[in-house]
């Protein structure tokens, strides 16, 4: 076995060893953790179940999992990208020129600002406020008062990829569901779509939001993403971690990851974001590494420098929200990312 097969071998058995725990206390139904080089070996192991309604099958790399917020760097991120490549998109100039009717104070916005979560724009998504108001979503997102001047002070929110989700198919005349489908089947990524899903075992179930009821299963768990359909710039995607490891080995190479892992907003000691994706700092023997969550309990983590990915799909919300459930989880997978063979 070489050391990119030797790697990827340890590095998902290290992060299966950390679920197996949670999964055996009842805590996460299961998940799956794929790891692998680019143009090179990929390693896939899982833990547990689906879930209860599926019965007692396991999950595997075919496993369809909501991405929640991971569908910012899947979809809107490669998206916008795309528009930058082909000249259609400056990202420093106001989403006013895509978008005219829209409003002061976001009206002066521009895409780079919100793609480092610098836009100052209100910090709580709160759509069901908007219910039965006629005014297009954007516009209302645009009218509310910012909280901090852009450009200045990163708060990390749903609201500007939700306008970059809007913007998008203004941009191209076509909805966002369909421009995200032909990126992800150009790369091969046959599993990736927006919800709904029908519900199979094939489709992993998440939270139950009131006591009694089903559990959520095949729709964004997220519910700004489930008012406008399942299909949103910040949630809605669903994947698995065969796609996901696809979409790594693109991503690992391409300039537009590059020029994204340049520090652009400060958020603790060793950790910036770039456009969209969080910046590790790995140490002086090591290169920066990106990454992103998702609420639901999915993960990627890149480093270009070895090309290595990790990506981590659970349903961890199914018994209910715990944000630090998975903190160890992650914080090894940077670790394990950056260790030698």
């Amino acid at each position: 076995m070489d050391s990119a097969s030797n790697w990827a071998a340890g590095a998902a058995a290290a992060l299966q060893d950390a679920l197996a725990p949670l999964v055996a206390a009842g805590r996460v139904p299961g998940g799956v953790i794929t790891a692998g080089t680019a143009g090179g070996p990929r390693t896939t192991l899982a833990c547990g179940t689906v879930a209860p309604e599926c019965g007692p099958v396991a999950p595997d790399e075919h496993t369809r999992y909501d991405l929640a917020s991971l569908t910012k760097v899947v979809a809107t991120w490669p998206l916008v990208g795309r528009a930058v490549r082909e000249g259609l998109l400056d990202l420093d100039a106001p989403i006013r020129d895509i978008l005219p009717d829209l409003p002061a104070p976001g009206a002066r916005l521009t895409v780079r600002q919100i793609l480092t979560h610098t836009s100052g724009l209100f910090d709580h998504t709160y759509f069901d406020r908007y219910l039965g108001i006629p005014t297009p979503l954007a516009q209302l997102i645009c009218a509310e008062p910012l909280i901090s001047e852009p450009g200045r002070q990163h708060h990390y929110i749903d609201r500007g990829f939700i306008l970059l989700g809007l913007l998008l198919p203004a941009l191209y005349g076509r909805p966002l569901d369909r421009l995200a489908g032909d990126l992800w089947r150009e790369l091969g990524m046959t599993e990736t779509a927006y919800g709904p899903l029908a519900r199979s075992p094939k489709v992993a179930p998440t939270e139950a939001r009131l006591a009694g009821a089903p559990h959520i299963w095949g729709t964004a768990h997220d519910p700004s993403a489930a008012l406008m359909g399942s299909v949103a710039g910040h949630a809605g995607a669903f994947s698995t971690t065969a796609d996901l490891a696809v979409f790594a080995e693109h991503t690992l190479a391409s300039r537009w990851l590059a020029e994204s892992m340049r520090p652009a907003a400060y958020i603790e000691p060793g950790r910036h974001r770039g456009l969209a994706w969080i910046i590790a700092d790995t140490g002086p023997h090591s290169g920066p590494v990106a990454y992103h969550h998702g609420f639901t309990g999915t993960s990627m983590h890149l480093d270009p420098r070895t090309g290595r990915y990790l990506v981590l799909l659970t349903n961890a919300v199914y018994h209910g929200r715990d944000s630090s459930l998975l903190v160890p989880i992650r914080a090894l997978a940077i670790t394990a990312l950056t260790s030698p063979a």
